[in-house]
């Protein structure tokens, strides 16, 4: 009996959504993020927005000056979901930034630091 109404065989067909080339799950992750947010190098992300004291997850994007990419609500639940999931063995009580170019997250303090931030 055929397995579809033209008589085929359903054969599962590949996705092109990712590039074949990114190897790592680190970098597959960066490559959809990069898609999502257009222009990012880096997205920093925490269990806790700005101004709130309960849990729940948060992103921002910044370009390659470190300036703030505008990105909305959604995107940034979206983005902060999938980067806590692709790395459950970080702390998250402190925030951490994703670069999206290397796919390495790091603490956020860490990240700020090597940048000569500080005062």
């Amino acid at each position: 009996m055929p397995e579809s109404r033209s008589e085929r065989a359903l054969v599962p067909h590949p996705t092109d959504a990712v590039e074949t080339t990114v190897r790592t799950r680190e970098e597959r992750l960066a490559a959809l993020l990069a898609d999502m947010v257009p222009g990012t190098r880096t997205i920093r992300v925490s269990r806790y927005g700005p101004g709130q004291i309960w849990p729940s997850p948060y992103a921002r994007a910044y370009d390659a000056r470190g300036r703030l990419i505008s990105i909305n609500r959604a995107q940034s639940l979206t983005a902060a979901r999938w980067v806590i999931r692709a790395h459950p063995e970080v702390y998250w009580e402190e925030a951490d930034d994703l670069n999206i170019t290397t796919g390495i997250l790091r603490p956020a303090a860490e990240a700020h630091s090597a940048a000569g931030g500080g005062r």
